[in-house]
Protein backbone atom coordinates (compact mmCIF):
# COMPACT_ATOMS: atom_id res chain seq x y z
CA UNK A 1 0.00 0.00 0.00
CA UNK A 2 1.22 3.47 -1.09
CA UNK A 3 0.72 6.42 1.68
CA UNK A 4 0.88 9.73 -0.09
CA UNK A 5 0.67 12.46 2.87
CA UNK A 6 1.41 15.27 1.23
CA UNK A 7 1.45 17.99 3.87
CA UNK A 8 2.82 21.69 2.78
CA UNK A 9 4.69 23.10 5.22
CA UNK A 10 4.59 27.25 5.54
CA UNK A 11 7.39 29.99 5.90
CA UNK A 12 9.39 30.59 8.95
CA UNK A 13 6.38 32.06 10.95
CA UNK A 14 4.85 28.33 10.42
CA UNK A 15 7.93 25.94 11.06
CA UNK A 16 6.41 25.76 14.82
CA UNK A 17 3.38 23.83 12.57
CA UNK A 18 6.30 21.03 11.74
CA UNK A 19 5.55 19.46 14.76
CA UNK A 20 1.96 18.48 13.71
CA UNK A 21 3.46 16.15 10.65
CA UNK A 22 1.18 12.47 11.16
CA UNK A 23 4.39 10.71 11.54
CA UNK A 24 5.05 8.14 14.08
CA UNK A 25 8.78 8.57 15.67
CA UNK A 26 11.98 7.70 13.96
CA UNK A 27 12.22 4.44 16.07
CA UNK A 28 8.91 3.40 15.93
CA UNK A 29 8.64 2.92 12.01
CA UNK A 30 8.46 -0.19 10.24
CA UNK A 31 11.44 -1.22 8.54
CA UNK A 32 9.50 -1.79 5.51
CA UNK A 33 8.25 2.18 5.04
CA UNK A 34 10.21 4.15 2.89
CA UNK A 35 9.38 7.83 3.60
CA UNK A 36 10.45 10.85 0.63
CA UNK A 37 10.60 14.63 1.37
CA UNK A 38 10.04 16.92 -1.68
CA UNK A 39 11.68 19.95 -1.03
CA UNK A 40 11.06 22.78 -2.76
CA UNK A 41 9.19 26.25 -4.03
CA UNK A 42 5.62 26.14 -3.38
CA UNK A 43 4.65 29.82 -3.64
CA UNK A 44 7.55 31.83 -5.41
CA UNK A 45 9.68 32.38 -8.53
CA UNK A 46 10.20 28.78 -9.34
CA UNK A 47 6.15 26.81 -8.05
CA UNK A 48 5.71 25.99 -11.58
CA UNK A 49 8.58 24.33 -12.81
CA UNK A 50 8.83 22.88 -9.39
CA UNK A 51 6.36 22.84 -6.49
CA UNK A 52 3.38 20.52 -6.52
CA UNK A 53 3.97 19.10 -9.88
CA UNK A 54 7.00 17.81 -8.73
CA UNK A 55 5.52 16.10 -6.03
CA UNK A 56 2.98 14.45 -9.06
CA UNK A 57 5.83 13.47 -10.72
CA UNK A 58 7.33 11.60 -7.62
CA UNK A 59 3.88 9.62 -6.84
CA UNK A 60 4.01 8.60 -10.18
CA UNK A 61 7.55 6.96 -9.73
CA UNK A 62 6.46 5.24 -6.47
CA UNK A 63 3.46 3.81 -8.34
CA UNK A 64 5.60 2.46 -11.48
CA UNK A 65 8.55 1.44 -9.37
CA UNK A 66 6.04 -1.59 -8.57
CA UNK A 67 7.84 -1.85 -4.85
CA UNK A 68 5.23 -1.46 -3.15
CA UNK A 69 3.72 -4.57 -4.77
CA UNK A 70 6.28 -6.33 -2.58
CA UNK A 71 4.65 -5.37 0.38
CA UNK A 72 6.56 -2.04 1.36
CA UNK A 73 5.18 1.18 2.57
CA UNK A 74 6.33 4.49 0.96
CA UNK A 75 4.91 7.90 2.18
CA UNK A 76 5.84 11.18 0.48
CA UNK A 77 5.54 14.83 1.74
CA UNK A 78 6.42 18.11 0.87
CA UNK A 79 7.59 21.11 2.11
CA UNK A 80 8.32 24.68 1.18
CA UNK A 81 11.83 25.92 1.42
CA UNK A 82 10.89 29.27 1.00
CA UNK A 83 14.50 29.63 -1.47
CA UNK A 84 16.00 30.24 2.11
CA UNK A 85 19.18 27.63 3.35
CA UNK A 86 18.05 28.35 6.74
CA UNK A 87 14.10 27.32 6.10
CA UNK A 88 15.20 24.14 3.99
CA UNK A 89 17.88 23.11 6.30
CA UNK A 90 15.24 23.38 9.81
CA UNK A 91 13.08 21.68 7.56
CA UNK A 92 15.59 18.41 6.42
CA UNK A 93 17.14 18.06 10.61
CA UNK A 94 13.35 17.81 11.06
CA UNK A 95 12.30 15.45 8.45
CA UNK A 96 15.13 13.57 9.28
CA UNK A 97 15.87 13.35 13.23
CA UNK A 98 12.04 13.32 14.20
CA UNK A 99 10.22 11.97 11.25
CA UNK A 100 12.51 9.35 9.89
CA UNK A 101 12.27 10.93 6.19
CA UNK A 102 15.07 8.32 4.17
CA UNK A 103 15.13 10.67 0.81
CA UNK A 104 15.00 14.56 0.18
CA UNK A 105 14.07 14.84 -3.51
CA UNK A 106 14.04 18.28 -5.36
CA UNK A 107 15.46 21.46 -3.94
CA UNK A 108 15.63 23.80 -6.55
CA UNK A 109 17.76 27.15 -5.45
CA UNK A 110 21.07 26.05 -5.47
CA UNK A 111 22.58 27.53 -2.31
CA UNK A 112 19.28 25.85 -0.73
CA UNK A 113 20.50 22.53 -1.90
CA UNK A 114 24.07 23.20 -0.91
CA UNK A 115 22.96 23.26 2.80
CA UNK A 116 20.72 20.12 2.11
CA UNK A 117 23.83 18.34 0.46
CA UNK A 118 25.72 18.63 3.42
CA UNK A 119 22.99 17.98 6.09
CA UNK A 120 22.00 14.62 4.32
CA UNK A 121 25.39 13.42 4.33
CA UNK A 122 25.95 13.66 7.82
CA UNK A 123 22.47 12.37 8.49
CA UNK A 124 23.59 9.28 6.18
CA UNK A 125 21.00 9.77 4.02
CA UNK A 126 20.15 10.40 -0.01
CA UNK A 127 19.51 13.51 -1.97
CA UNK A 128 18.21 12.85 -4.80
CA UNK A 129 18.88 16.51 -6.85
CA UNK A 130 16.62 17.71 -9.43
CA UNK A 131 15.82 21.26 -9.18
CA UNK A 132 19.37 23.01 -8.24
CA UNK A 133 21.87 23.92 -11.45
CA UNK A 134 24.90 24.60 -9.81
CA UNK A 135 27.75 22.07 -11.32
CA UNK A 136 29.17 22.44 -7.45
CA UNK A 137 27.19 19.40 -6.55
CA UNK A 138 29.40 17.21 -8.32
CA UNK A 139 32.69 19.36 -8.13
CA UNK A 140 33.94 20.47 -4.87
CA UNK A 141 31.05 19.89 -2.67
CA UNK A 142 30.14 16.25 -4.47
CA UNK A 143 28.74 13.81 -1.55
CA UNK A 144 28.61 10.25 -1.64
CA UNK A 145 25.18 10.29 -0.62
CA UNK A 146 23.88 12.72 -3.32
CA UNK A 147 22.45 12.38 -7.36
CA UNK A 148 22.65 15.46 -9.23
CA UNK A 149 19.72 14.01 -11.69
CA UNK A 150 18.56 16.26 -14.21
CA UNK A 151 20.85 19.49 -15.55
CA UNK A 152 23.68 21.45 -14.55
CA UNK A 153 25.49 24.94 -14.98
CA UNK A 154 28.53 23.50 -16.76
CA UNK A 155 25.54 21.42 -19.18
CA UNK A 156 23.87 24.77 -19.67
CA UNK A 157 27.03 26.85 -20.40
CA UNK A 158 28.52 24.61 -22.84
CA UNK A 159 24.92 23.53 -24.89
CA UNK A 160 23.21 27.42 -24.60
CA UNK A 161 26.34 29.44 -24.32
CA UNK A 162 28.55 27.51 -26.73
CA UNK A 163 25.64 27.80 -29.46
CA UNK A 164 25.46 31.26 -28.81
CA UNK A 165 29.07 31.94 -29.25
CA UNK A 166 29.21 29.42 -32.49
CA UNK A 167 26.95 32.10 -33.95
CA UNK A 168 28.91 35.01 -33.68
CA UNK A 169 28.05 36.31 -30.14
CA UNK A 170 31.14 36.66 -28.90
CA UNK A 171 31.34 39.40 -26.28
CA UNK A 172 28.80 38.99 -23.40
CA UNK A 173 27.38 41.00 -20.62
CA UNK A 174 26.01 38.96 -17.81
CA UNK A 175 22.78 39.84 -15.57
CA UNK A 176 23.08 37.40 -12.74
CA UNK A 177 21.02 36.10 -9.84
CA UNK A 178 23.13 36.91 -6.52
CA UNK A 179 23.48 33.73 -4.97
CA UNK A 180 25.14 30.34 -5.24
CA UNK A 181 23.21 28.95 -9.11
CA UNK A 182 23.64 32.83 -10.59
CA UNK A 183 27.25 32.76 -9.92
CA UNK A 184 28.49 29.06 -11.29
CA UNK A 185 26.55 29.95 -14.46
CA UNK A 186 28.22 32.79 -15.02
CA UNK A 187 31.08 31.11 -13.97
CA UNK A 188 30.42 28.29 -16.69
CA UNK A 189 29.22 29.96 -19.57
CA UNK A 190 32.17 33.18 -19.08
CA UNK A 191 34.68 29.75 -19.14
CA UNK A 192 32.91 28.67 -22.23
CA UNK A 193 33.18 32.22 -24.04
CA UNK A 194 36.75 32.52 -23.41
CA UNK A 195 37.90 29.38 -24.35
CA UNK A 196 36.30 30.03 -28.23
CA UNK A 197 37.84 33.32 -27.78
CA UNK A 198 34.98 35.33 -26.95
CA UNK A 199 34.92 37.73 -24.19
CA UNK A 200 33.04 39.13 -21.02
CA UNK A 201 32.36 42.60 -20.50
CA UNK A 202 31.65 42.79 -17.38
CA UNK A 203 28.28 41.79 -15.12
CA UNK A 204 25.72 42.91 -12.49
CA UNK A 205 24.14 41.08 -9.88
CA UNK A 206 20.76 41.33 -8.38
CA UNK A 207 19.11 40.36 -5.50
CA UNK A 208 17.93 36.96 -4.91
CA UNK A 209 14.36 36.40 -3.85
CA UNK A 210 12.32 39.75 -4.59
CA UNK A 211 13.58 41.47 -7.69
CA UNK A 212 11.21 42.39 -10.12
CA UNK A 213 12.09 45.34 -11.98
CA UNK A 214 15.79 44.65 -14.37
CA UNK A 215 15.53 47.80 -15.67
CA UNK A 216 18.54 49.24 -14.64
CA UNK A 217 20.46 45.92 -15.07
CA UNK A 218 19.02 45.79 -18.88
CA UNK A 219 20.46 49.42 -19.41
CA UNK A 220 23.60 48.81 -17.90
CA UNK A 221 24.21 45.38 -20.12
CA UNK A 222 23.61 47.29 -22.68
CA UNK A 223 25.49 49.87 -22.26
CA UNK A 224 28.40 47.89 -22.29
CA UNK A 225 28.08 47.22 -26.07
CA UNK A 226 28.31 43.65 -25.89
CA UNK A 227 26.73 41.50 -28.56
CA UNK A 228 25.05 39.17 -25.58
CA UNK A 229 23.65 39.93 -22.82
CA UNK A 230 23.49 36.74 -20.94
CA UNK A 231 20.79 35.59 -18.43
CA UNK A 232 22.08 34.14 -15.58
CA UNK A 233 18.54 33.83 -13.64
CA UNK A 234 15.45 31.27 -13.61
CA UNK A 235 11.97 31.29 -13.65
CA UNK A 236 10.63 34.84 -12.78
CA UNK A 237 13.47 36.48 -12.96
CA UNK A 238 13.66 34.98 -16.21
CA UNK A 239 10.31 35.74 -17.12
CA UNK A 240 10.70 39.33 -15.98
CA UNK A 241 14.22 40.17 -17.78
CA UNK A 242 12.78 39.31 -21.06
CA UNK A 243 10.03 40.84 -20.67
CA UNK A 244 11.32 43.96 -19.79
CA UNK A 245 13.94 43.86 -22.35
CA UNK A 246 11.23 43.53 -24.86
CA UNK A 247 9.19 46.41 -23.66
CA UNK A 248 12.99 48.52 -24.29
CA UNK A 249 13.32 47.23 -27.46
CA UNK A 250 16.81 46.25 -26.39
CA UNK A 251 17.54 42.92 -28.68
CA UNK A 252 15.26 45.58 -31.93
CA UNK A 253 17.58 45.58 -35.12
CA UNK A 254 19.46 42.37 -33.86
CA UNK A 255 22.74 43.71 -32.51
CA UNK A 256 22.04 42.28 -29.46
CA UNK A 257 20.88 39.02 -28.49
CA UNK A 258 19.33 37.58 -25.62
CA UNK A 259 21.17 34.31 -23.63
CA UNK A 260 18.05 32.61 -21.65
CA UNK A 261 20.81 30.42 -19.84
CA UNK A 262 18.23 28.58 -18.16
CA UNK A 263 14.84 28.64 -19.76
CA UNK A 264 11.73 26.27 -18.93
CA UNK A 265 8.58 25.47 -20.70
CA UNK A 266 6.85 26.82 -18.01
CA UNK A 267 8.75 30.26 -18.36
CA UNK A 268 7.87 30.09 -22.23
CA UNK A 269 4.35 29.66 -21.67
CA UNK A 270 4.27 32.53 -19.05
CA UNK A 271 5.79 34.48 -22.06
CA UNK A 272 3.92 33.64 -24.95
CA UNK A 273 5.48 32.54 -28.22
CA UNK A 274 5.04 35.93 -29.92
CA UNK A 275 7.27 37.63 -27.20
CA UNK A 276 9.73 34.45 -26.51
CA UNK A 277 9.91 33.06 -30.34
CA UNK A 278 13.47 32.67 -31.34
CA UNK A 279 15.09 32.37 -27.88
CA UNK A 280 17.37 29.56 -27.73
CA UNK A 281 17.96 27.11 -25.15
CA UNK A 282 18.56 23.83 -23.69
CA UNK A 283 16.70 21.24 -21.88
CA UNK A 284 17.49 17.42 -21.07
CA UNK A 285 13.10 17.03 -21.21
CA UNK A 286 10.43 17.77 -23.57
CA UNK A 287 6.79 15.86 -23.08
CA UNK A 288 7.02 16.27 -26.71
CA UNK A 289 10.32 15.27 -27.92
CA UNK A 290 9.04 11.38 -28.57
CA UNK A 291 6.66 8.56 -28.23
CA UNK A 292 7.95 8.01 -24.71
CA UNK A 293 8.10 11.19 -23.19
CA UNK A 294 4.36 12.04 -24.54
CA UNK A 295 3.61 8.75 -23.03
CA UNK A 296 4.90 9.83 -20.12
CA UNK A 297 2.89 13.38 -19.96
CA UNK A 298 -0.02 11.37 -20.94
CA UNK A 299 0.41 8.79 -17.27
CA UNK A 300 1.43 11.71 -15.26
CA UNK A 301 -2.07 13.28 -16.06
CA UNK A 302 -3.63 16.83 -15.41
CA UNK A 303 -0.68 18.62 -13.25
CA UNK A 304 -1.59 21.87 -11.16
CA UNK A 305 -2.39 24.82 -13.43
CA UNK A 306 -2.82 23.00 -16.49
CA UNK A 307 0.95 23.29 -17.52
CA UNK A 308 3.06 20.18 -19.11
CA UNK A 309 6.39 18.59 -16.81
CA UNK A 310 9.05 20.93 -16.73
CA UNK A 311 12.68 18.85 -16.53
CA UNK A 312 12.77 19.38 -12.83
CA UNK A 313 9.44 17.57 -12.36
CA UNK A 314 10.73 15.04 -14.91
CA UNK A 315 13.50 14.78 -13.07
CA UNK A 316 11.98 14.09 -9.66
CA UNK A 317 9.98 10.93 -11.69
CA UNK A 318 13.18 9.81 -12.54
CA UNK A 319 15.30 9.76 -9.72
CA UNK A 320 12.85 8.26 -7.75
CA UNK A 321 11.55 5.62 -9.89
CA UNK A 322 15.30 4.29 -10.55
CA UNK A 323 16.25 5.11 -6.30
CA UNK A 324 13.09 2.75 -5.28
CA UNK A 325 14.29 -0.05 -8.20
CA UNK A 326 17.77 0.16 -5.98
CA UNK A 327 15.97 0.03 -2.56
CA UNK A 328 14.02 -3.00 -4.15
CA UNK A 329 17.40 -4.71 -5.00
CA UNK A 330 19.06 -4.31 -2.57
CA UNK A 331 16.61 -4.60 0.02
CA UNK A 332 14.79 -1.46 1.72
CA UNK A 333 16.13 -2.36 5.14
CA UNK A 334 19.38 -1.90 3.85
CA UNK A 335 18.61 0.96 1.72
CA UNK A 336 17.09 2.55 5.14
CA UNK A 337 20.46 2.29 6.91
CA UNK A 338 22.63 3.72 4.73
CA UNK A 339 22.60 6.55 2.19
CA UNK A 340 25.81 5.77 1.09
CA UNK A 341 25.41 2.13 -0.35
CA UNK A 342 21.85 3.04 -1.90
CA UNK A 343 23.59 5.19 -3.42
CA UNK A 344 26.03 3.29 -5.13
CA UNK A 345 23.49 0.84 -5.76
CA UNK A 346 21.78 2.97 -8.13
CA UNK A 347 25.48 4.00 -9.68
CA UNK A 348 26.11 0.41 -10.04
CA UNK A 349 22.58 -0.23 -12.15
CA UNK A 350 21.78 1.32 -15.68
CA UNK A 351 19.11 3.79 -15.84
CA UNK A 352 15.90 4.09 -17.54
CA UNK A 353 12.74 5.74 -17.48
CA UNK A 354 10.35 7.21 -20.06
CA UNK A 355 11.44 10.41 -19.48
CA UNK A 356 15.15 10.53 -20.11
CA UNK A 357 15.93 7.35 -21.94
CA UNK A 358 18.93 5.51 -20.92
CA UNK A 359 21.69 6.40 -18.61
CA UNK A 360 24.40 5.85 -15.96
CA UNK A 361 25.28 7.97 -12.90
CA UNK A 362 29.16 8.50 -12.61
CA UNK A 363 31.24 8.16 -10.14
CA UNK A 364 30.51 11.82 -8.84
CA UNK A 365 27.05 11.46 -8.60
CA UNK A 366 26.14 13.01 -11.98
CA UNK A 367 23.72 11.21 -13.90
CA UNK A 368 24.52 11.09 -17.85
CA UNK A 369 22.03 11.98 -20.06
CA UNK A 370 21.89 13.34 -23.36
CA UNK A 371 21.25 17.41 -23.97
CA UNK A 372 19.05 19.34 -26.30
CA UNK A 373 18.94 22.35 -28.07
CA UNK A 374 15.70 23.62 -28.97
CA UNK A 375 14.27 26.87 -30.40
CA UNK A 376 11.24 28.65 -29.21
CA UNK A 377 8.31 28.66 -32.07
CA UNK A 378 6.97 31.19 -33.49
CA UNK A 379 3.20 31.52 -33.34
CA UNK A 380 2.48 30.47 -36.86
CA UNK A 381 4.71 27.81 -36.10
CA UNK A 382 3.16 26.40 -33.46
CA UNK A 383 0.41 23.06 -33.64
CA UNK A 384 -1.49 24.03 -30.54
CA UNK A 385 -1.34 24.63 -26.83
CA UNK A 386 2.22 23.50 -25.28
CA UNK A 387 3.68 23.07 -28.89
CA UNK A 388 6.72 25.36 -28.45
CA UNK A 389 9.99 23.60 -29.14
CA UNK A 390 11.79 22.76 -32.14
CA UNK A 391 15.00 20.66 -32.03
CA UNK A 392 18.05 22.30 -33.19
CA UNK A 393 20.47 19.78 -32.07
CA UNK A 394 21.45 16.70 -29.21
CA UNK A 395 24.81 16.49 -27.20
CA UNK A 396 25.06 12.85 -26.35
CA UNK A 397 25.42 12.74 -22.47
CA UNK A 398 29.58 11.95 -22.37
CA UNK A 399 29.75 15.26 -24.08
CA UNK A 400 27.59 17.49 -22.59
CA UNK A 401 28.59 16.90 -18.80
CA UNK A 402 31.84 18.15 -17.26
CA UNK A 403 34.36 15.48 -17.48
CA UNK A 404 34.53 13.43 -14.20
CA UNK A 405 38.10 14.35 -14.30
CA UNK A 406 37.55 17.78 -14.47
CA UNK A 407 35.20 18.80 -11.31
CA UNK A 408 37.58 18.26 -8.58
CA UNK A 409 35.27 15.39 -6.86
CA UNK A 410 37.32 13.68 -4.16
CA UNK A 411 34.94 10.43 -4.46
CA UNK A 412 36.69 10.32 -8.20
CA UNK A 413 39.83 8.42 -8.24
CA UNK A 414 42.92 9.04 -10.66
Amino acid sequence: MTMNRRTLLGAAAALPALGGLPFRSARAQAANTIRIGVLNDQSGTYRDLSGPGSTQAVELAVKESGITQRGVTVEVVQADHQNRPDVGSTVVRQWIDRDGIDVVVDVPTSSVALAVNTLVREKNKVFLNSGAATSDLTGAQCSPNTVHWTYDTYMLANSTGGAMVRAGGKSWFFITADYAFGHALERDTGNFVKAQGGEVLGAVRTPFPGTTDFSSYLQQAQRSRAQVIGLANAGGDTINSIKQAAEFRITRGGRVKLAGLLVFITDVNSLGLEVAQGLVLSETFYWDLNDKTRAFTQRLGAMPGNIKPSMVQAGCYGSVLHYLKAAGDMGVAAAKASGVEAVNRMKAMPTSDDAFGDGTIRADGRKIHPCYLFEVKAPSESRGAWDYYKLLGTTAGDQAFRPVADGGCALVRS
